[in-house]
């Protein structure tokens, strides 16, 4: 079993701290996705398993083994960076197998894991080209397959789709759950991209100022946020929110032109407050006359409505069908309770 255990893990460069006590259990054969701003800490923490950031205080635990001193060859993990950092004057062979050709392992071996890292990345007609002679998502499936040859406890990806076109990133998401699917091994993935994340992770970290916001399946992080910010990260197009307040057992909200019977935990008369709804639970009247369409994007079978609320907040609505709202109309919105979210306005923590 290869699990990963993160023990109030700290990094300080100099006198600043970067990431502030983080505790973290990765199951075997888990798929983590690390995501979040950038700047929040996500390829620090991923460096740091590694071996190749210095963990300041607490402990990493990889399988039943302490890593946390031990250097990154000495740990089981192969990592894949955001720039492929292949040879060029190496062919896709040579490339995948110089790491076991520099740790002595024989010729056959090294052509066996090579031969099979290939079949599984489809790499096979280009083993002897050069990577100058190979496409962006080519020459990152032979920075994979570096990685797979090696036979690794852990896989670690920091941000490796990056670099490709919108195309070639969906190919590369698929490539690489195939692969996990595939050899079923620890993988840690870093991304600021919540949509690789929720396509990709069995588990998602959000992170922010190198903290852990939340932890949590996909699908649960974006039906059951802990705060706002995790609920306006996860979710394309991002959550709505809107200015509230208190009164009377009620949630009154000016943007939505009015008030709501929420059933949560209301905070006292007068509270400042945060509602939160998202695009696609919104229906749009198009007799309605509060909210004005400042613009629609169509995009074929969906489209999104940019919209300006009584108050001057905007909101994105998606919408389906036929029926599509033109810019300069206006429109009333529906949407049902049980979607929507509430948030204290001063600390941004879910009301429940």
């Amino acid at each position: 079993m290869t699990g990963v255990v993160l023990n109030n893990v700290v990094k300080r460069f100099g006198d600043v701290q970067v990431i502030h006590g983080v505790d973290l259990e990765i199951e075997d054969g888990e798929f983590c996705v690390f995501v979040g701003p950038s700047g929040c800490g996500k390829s620090t923490l991923l460096r740091m398993v590694a071996g190749l950031e210095e963990t300041t205080e607490g402990s990493i635990q990889i399988g039943d083994r302490d890593v946390t001193n031990m250097d990154p060859s000495e740990r089981g993990v192969a990592m894949v960076f955001q720039t492929y950092a292949l040879y060029p004057h190496m062919t896709v062979a040579q490339n995948m197998g110089f790491g076991l050709k520099m740790t002595g392992h024989p010729k056959a071996v090294i052509d066996e894991k090579v031969g099979a890292a290939s079949k599984i990345l489809k790499l096979g007609p280009y083993l002897d080209r050069t990577p100058k002679a190979l496409s962006g998502g080519q020459r990152q499936r032979v920075a994979i397959g570096r990685a797979i040859v090696r036979g690794p406890e852990v896989f670690l990806f920091d941000e490796p789709l990056s670099n490709l076109d919108a195309e070639l990133r969906v190919e590369m998401r698929v490539e690489i759950a195939r692969l996990h699917h595939e050899i079923g091994a620890t993988m840690i993935y870093v991304t600021h991209d919540q949509t690789e994340a929720m396509t990709l992770a069995n588990k998602i970290v959000v992170l922010r100022d190198g903290k852990i916001e939340q932890v949590g399946k996909p699908m649960n992080l974006y039906r059951d946020p802990d705060n706002k910010f995790v609920a306006g990260f996860i979710g394309s197009p991002a959550m709505n929110f809107l200015d509230g307040s208190v009164a009377n057992g009620q949630v009154t909200v000016p943007g939505l032109a009015q008030d709501l019977a929420m059933d949560v935990n209301l905070p006292a008369n007068g509270r400042k407050v945060c509602v939160g709804v998202r695009p696609e639970h919104v229906d749009l009247d198009p007799n309605g006359d509060t909210h004005k369409v400042e613009l629609t994007e169509a995009l074929g079978g969906v489209s999104f409505a940019y919209l300006v609320a009584p108050t001057g907040e905007r909101m994105i609505v998606e919408e389906r069908g036929d029926y599509r709202t033109e810019k300069g109309s206006t429109v009333s919105l529906s949407f049902p309770l049980d979607k929507t979210y509430l948030f204290d306005d001063e600390t941004e923590m879910r009301i429940r």
